[in-house]
C-alpha cells in the first residue's frame, strides 16, 4: 500500500520519509494479520447439481463468507451415481450434504459421519399426485407409484399406512408416465416437480413425507468424526459461513440463483425462483425461527433412528449424541 507520502515526490525531508516508513510498516502489519492470512483449502460435495436447495452454500461462496472465515472453498456438484458419503469418507472432500437417514445408515456401515447442521428443518421429499385424486395416503392402495429402489421413506410409508396393494414402478426422473396416468403418484421434491407440472398445465397436489410421520432433516451438512476431532476450528468456520450464506439467500435468492445457473444452465431461473419460495418455510420455519438456520433437535434425530430400527434398517440405536452436534452453529453449544 504505497501512498503519495511514500513516493519519490516527497524526497525533500527526513520527517516525511520517516512518516512514510511508519505508514508502510503499519500497512504491512495489517495485511499480515488479515488480507494475507493463508486460507485453508477445503471442499464440500452437494447432493445434486446446483439448485435452490443449495442456495446458502453458493451464497457463502459468491459473497466471500467462506473466504472471510479463512477458507479456500470448492463446491463439488453431486448428481446421478455420485455418492457424497463415499467422497467424504475417502477424504476427497471435507464436507458433504445428504439426508438424515443416509447419515444414520452410513454410520452403521462403518462410515462415521457426523451431522453439523441441517439446511432443511422439514425434508422437501414428498409424494405427488393429480389434484383431487387422493385425500389420504392410504388411498394409494390399488394404484401405481413411481419410486426409486430402496428409498427409505417409502419403506416407512408402506409399513406405517399398510400400503401393500400399491404397484411400485421404477422412478427414472421422467414424469411422462405420471402425467399420462391420472391415478398414478410419484416421488418428488416439493420444491421442484410441482413447478414442472405447472409449466405443463397439469394440476397436482402432494403429501409431504415429514407431515406423514417420516420426520427427517434434509440436506444435512456433515463431516467425519476424524476431521471433526482434528480440525474443530475449520468445522466451525465452515458451519458459520454456510449459515451466513443461508441467511443471505433468504432475501437475495434472485441474485444467487443467477450464480447457480452458471453452474447448472439447464435449470431455468423461473424454476429456481419457485424452488426458493417453496422451500422458505422448510428452511427458515420450525425450530429455525427461534434457534436459527441449521439447528437440530435430539427428539427429531432419536425419532428417525427409532423408525429405522423398527423397519429393520438399523440393527441398533447408538447414542444419538454421536450422530449430530449443534456445537458449531453460530452462538450455539451442544
Amino acid at each position: 500500500m504505497l501512498t503519495k507520502t511514500g513516493s519519490k515526490k516527497t524526497l525533500g525531508g527526513m520527517t516525511v520519509l520517516l512518516a512514510a516508513a511508519l505508514t508502510l510498516s503499519a500497512c504491512g502489519d495489517s495485511k499480515s494479520s488479515g488480507d494475507s492470512k493463508e486460507l485453508t483449502k477445503v471442499s464440500q460435495v452437494t447432493n445434486w447439481f446446483a439448485e435452490p436447495e443449495h442456495g446458502g452454500q453458493y451464497a457463502a461462496l459468491d459473497k466471500g463468507f467462506y473466504k472471510d472465515a479463512g477458507l479456500d472453498m470448492t463446491i463439488q456438484s453431486g448428481g446421478p451415481g455420485i455418492s457424497s458419503t463415499q467422497i467424504v469418507a475417502g477424504g476427497k472432500a471435507e464436507f458433504g450434504m445428504g439426508q438424515a437417514d443416509e447419515i444414520l445408515l452410513a454410520r452403521q456401515n462403518g462410515i462415521p459421519l457426523v451431522a453439523i447442521a441441517a439446511t432443511f428443518q422439514k425434508n422437501p421429499q414428498g409424494i405427488m399426485f393429480h389434484k383431487g385424486q387422493f385425500k389420504d395416503i392410504k388411498e394409494l392402495n390399488g394404484n401405481k407409484i413411481y419410486v426409486g429402489s430402496g428409498v427409505v421413506f417409502w419403506e416407512y410409508l408402506k409399513k406405517a399406512y399398510s400400503l401393500d396393494k400399491v404397484t411400485e414402478m421404477k422412478y427414472t426422473g421422467s414424469l411422462a408416465n405420471f402425467v399420462a396416468d391420472p391415478k398414478a403418484a410419484t416421488q418428488i421434491y416439493i420444491t421442484s416437480e410441482p413447478f414442472s407440472m405447472q409449466q405443463e398445465g397439469v394440476d397436482v397436489d402432494y403429501f409431504l413425507n415429514y407431515d406423514l410421520g417420516y420426520k427427517q432433516y434434509g440436506n444435512v451438512l456433515y463431516t467425519t468424526e476424524d476431521f471433526l476431532k482434528k480440525h474443530p476450528d475449520t468445522v466451525k468456520a465452515y458451519v458459520e459461513a454456510s449459515i451466513k450464506g443461508w441467511d443471505y439467500y433468504k432475501d437475495h435468492s434472485d441474485e444467487i440463483n443467477k450464480v447457480m445457473q452458471e453452474k447448472n444452465p439447464d435449470l431455468k431461473l423461473e424454476a429456481m425462483a419457485y424452488g426458493a419460495k417453496a422451500q422458505e418455510p422448510l428452511v427458515y420455519g420450525g425450530d429455525a425461527e427461534t434457534n436459527g438456520v441449521g439447528y437440530m433437535s435430539k427428539d427429531i434425530w432419536s425419532g428417525l433412528q427409532a423408525q429405522l430400527v423398527d423397519m429393520g434398517l438399523l440393527k441398533k440405536a447408538e447414542p444419538i449424541e454421536d450422530v449430530f452436534t449443534n456445537e458449531y452453529l453460530p452462538g450455539k453449544g451442544k
